[in-house]
Formats: structure tokens, sequence, C-alpha cells
């Protein structure tokens, strides 16, 4: 879900080059600094942000380490599935050879 919006996707781009206070941030974006701050929750709430706060100064830094969990699922689910597809296409390459019908010769 945390990056399933684009803009939430465009913050981490930003982010994954340099840290950035949360106003500049919301300076790279044409919807107001409140939009940007709950997308940013959102990124937080995922782990894919952490935020510290200096005075009034609040730096966003990208953590990109639950990414990695991510990836290694969709690792996972990819060799599974392909593992149950190419058993399927065996079986069906199997039927299609046993139920051949023999051609009669020229």
């Amino acid at each position: 879900m945390a990056l399933a919006d684009p803009i939430r996707r465009r913050i981490l781009q930003r982010l994954a080059t340099s840290e950035a206070r949360v106003t500049d941030v919301a300076s790279e974006f044409s919807i107001s600094l409140n939009s940007v701050s709950k997308h940013i929750r959102l990124l937080e709430r995922a782990r894919l942000i952490e935020r510290n706060v200096s005075g009034r100064e609040h730096i966003l830094r990208f953590s990109p380490e639950p990414l990695s969990g991510a990836q290694q699922w969709i690792d996972a689910q990819q060799s599974f599935w392909a593992r149950r597809l190419q058993a399927l296409d065996d079986l069906l390459t199997a039927e299609d050879i046993a139920n051949e019908i023999p051609r009669p010769k020229e």
C-alpha cells in the first residue's frame, strides 16, 4: 500500500538521493504541505522513512531495509509460481502428446 501511490514513490526517490527537510520535500509537489505530510506519515508507518527532529526541523531519511523483506517475498512467490506453471505446462504437453491422433502415412 505504501508504494501504491505515485507521490509516495516520488518522495522515496527524492529521499534516496539525500536526506531532506519535510518542507523541502513538500516544495517539490503541487499539493499542500498537509497532503504531503499525510503521505510521509504513511511511509513512516511502513518504516520506509525515518524522521529526525532537531528543534523545529524535521529531517527525513529513506530507510531501504523494509524493501529487502518485500523483495525476498516477491522472489519466493515468483519461484513458487514458476515451478507450478512449469509443472502445469509439462502436464499439458504430455497430455497433448498422449492424445495426438496418428496421421495417415502418405
